[in-house]
């Protein structure tokens, strides 16, 4: 790969940092690109000037590494792609994962076009995951479980790999963090991001009281029969599994089993109540590009940390997928994705329409 030209999504992290020079280590011609997203105090979409801490670090590594440096503004991309749809989310009582929006609406979206404008073969992200290319090409877990991302990228499919370099697949974080070390990188000692980086630090509750048009108001805990439990200050402001911050006396612990927006009401229950045997999947997409054939076995992840846990999944006549779990689960959030894997290698993932739940809560 020599000669090769790669831009690289660089964030001013270390991870971005050091894919950065493991590649030009390797002899790519590299290209940093750092993607302005959120609106920075002082300076918002439309305006132009990048005075971003993110884009400085990225600045400062570059010069370091001897390599080229570009900037995105894609603040207004992000705030109709991922912002709104996260707050639309939220308002009719699902969970929503940004991450994965922002990364297929936004950051390859725009980083695939740069790259074939500017006529560069590859581009790279600092993401822990693998690129297989025994055959066709594949989505693999990173080295790191600790740090595995690709639970993330589950909507690549065959033409994205098939220009998609990820150095750090199968490295460690403490490897990473003494090769930035090594080379003397200004962001080694960086923290880590956060997840939903845009709702930092207010949260989610107070990222919906400053963005929302409007909220729900006060509304009722209920169980599963309809009686009444307390009050709570909206039900946009609670997801499915959540145990803490609902403030309801009860002889057992109480968790949040299913959220009706349209009556404003979060329903209430114990652990194995809000606990599902199966759910809905809408928007399958394949890493192949072709789903597996017929009903299916394999392990679904539905949040990222989660431990995988075996499943059996069908296609509906309406092209949704019924998974059903070996066991029931815990906190199958509609709204969150859900991802599948034959041991290390993503087969592919959609999105949680329903927690099977039918007749558990208000329906």
């Amino acid at each position: 790969m020599k000669g090769k030209s790669v831009l690289v999504a660089m964030s001013g992290g270390v991870d971005s940092s050091v894919a950065a020079a493991v590649l030009a280590e390797q002899g790519f011609r590299v290209t940093g690109v750092t993607m302005l997203l959120a609106s920075e105090k002082g300076l918002e979409p439309g305006e132009s000037g990048f005075s971003s801490e993110h884009v400085h670090d990225a600045q400062a590594v570059c010069r370091r590494l001897g390599i080229e440096h570009e900037t995105m503004d894609l603040r207004d991309q992000f705030l109709s792609d991922v912002v709104e749809p996260f707050v639309r989310s939220y308002l009719s009582g699902r969970t929503p994962n940004p991450c994965i929006l922002c990364n297929e609406q936004v950051k390859f979206r725009f980083l695939f076009e740069k790259a074939r404008m500017a006529g560069a073969g590859m581009v790279a992200t600092g993401h822990y995951a693998r690129v297989l290319q025994d055959g066709p090409r594949g989505l693999g877990r990173g080295a790191d479980q600790g740090k595995d991302q690709s639970y993330f990228l589950f909507f690549l499919g065959q033409a994205e790999l098939g220009r998609l370099v990820l150095p750090l697949g199968s490295m460690r974080k403490d490897e990473v963090r003494k090769k930035a070390r090594d080379l003397k990188l200004p962001v080694h000692e960086k923290g880590e991001s956060q997840d939903a980086c845009f709702i930092q630090p207010e949260g989610v509750r107070g990222f919906l009281c400053q963005n929302a048009a409007s909220l729900p108001g006060p509304g009722w805990f209920v169980d599963k029969a309809g009686s009444r439990l307390g009050r709570h200050d909206g039900a946009c402001f609670f997801t499915v599994g959540q145990r803490k911050g609902l403030g309801v006396a009860a002889p057992f612990p109480l968790y949040v089993v299913k959220i009706n927006a349209d009556a404003n009401e979060v329903v209430l229950g114990s652990r194995e109540e809000a606990s599902f045997p199966e759910f809905t999947l809408s928007s399958p997409r394949w890493v192949m590009g072709t789903p597996p054939e017929g009903p299916f076995r394999s392990l679904v992840q539905i949040r990222h940390r989660q431990t995988p846990v075996g499943c059996r999944s069908q296609f509906l006549s309406d092209g949704t997928l019924r998974v059903v779990f070996d066991n029931p689960q815990h906190g199958v959030a509609p709204g969150q994705a859900a991802v599948f894997y034959d041991r290390e290698k993503v087969l592919g993932g959609g999105w949680i329409i329903d927690d099977g739940a039918k007749g558990r809560g208000n329906d």
